[in-house]
């Protein structure tokens, strides 16, 4: 229990400026956690967040690319140095952006994904880990995706990423065990944020962003190991992931692709 006088506990967010994790952050600061903001988009960010009245003493706003590593890493260490080391840090920066092997072009985008789902999220929680360990404390929750349990055609680069996210946590989870840090692996199903709103097929069970953040506040307070939100869609993923391949694969014939124009998130 923390002292009366003692500050407020800390989320650290990647990929705040919109959707997910802009929505996280708020569902966090209406529980009473100051907050570290990062992303790309500082000015957009910090517009929002002095709309809500923040000022700096209740958030701080972090620029940084997570794809690259010594940008996210100085932010953590400046988090730290200037706020403290945070409860709960949510590595939620991605990008999903469609690829097609026989283009050239698709194999920087499949680098530059995996660099920003995938290297950026471990780097986003190196700078947390020792310190979280010797408090004895703490949450690091990386974002993955329904996206993750099977390939879907035009979707390899997301796919391999989110699925490499699921397994990285789980791998960290056993490195943490026993030092009071836990590890939280969330996987969304479809959230209605800028990064899905111009996907070209349907999106069953689709939830808001605020909806989303709040069910994401509780699985993480609870300290789940492994959630899928919403739970249709976790019925949906075992079910995909029971069917033979020929069925699975004549099931998702003709399915439209995602665009293959850059489209990110944070």
């Amino acid at each position: 229990m923390n002292r009366p006088d003692a500050p407020a506990p800390l989320a650290f967010i990647t990929g705040a400026s919109s959707g997910i994790g802009q929505a996280l952050a708020a569902r966090y600061a209406a529980a009473g956690y100051r907050l570290a903001l990062v992303a790309r988009r500082t000015a957009d960010m910090q517009a929002w967040a002095d709309a809500q009245g923040w000022d700096a003493s209740r958030c701080r706003v972090y620029g940084a690319d997570v794809a690259e590593v010594d940008s996210i890493v100085a932010v953590g260490q400046a988090c730290i140095a200037a706020q403290g080391v945070p409860e709960v840090v949510i590595a939620n920066a991605g990008i999903s952006i469609g690829m097609d092997t026989a283009e050239p072009d698709d194999l920087h985008v499949k680098a530059r994904t995996f660099a920003t789902n995938n290297t950026g999220l471990a780097a986003t929680f190196h700078p947390f880990v020792a310190a979280m360990v010797a408090r004895g404390s703490g949450s690091l929750v990386g974002i993955a995706s329904v996206a993750a349990i099977r390939g879907l055609p035009g979707h390899g680069a997301y796919c391999a990423s989110k699925a490499a996210v699921v397994v990285y946590c789980e791998s960290l989870r056993g490195e943490l065990r026993g030092s009071g840090v836990k590890v939280v692996t969330l996987l969304p199903g479809y959230v209605d944020t800028p990064l899905t709103q111009k996907n070209r097929y349907p999106m069953p069970f689709l939830l808001s962003p605020a909806v989303f953040a709040d069910r994401a506040f509780r699985a993480i307070s609870a300290q789940a190991s492994y959630c899928v939100i919403p739970w249709q869609m976790a019925v949906v993923a075992k079910l995909l992931r029971l069917l033979p391949n020929p069925l699975f694969d004549r099931l998702l014939a003709g399915r439209p692709r995602k665009h293959r124009q850059t489209k990110t998130e944070g």
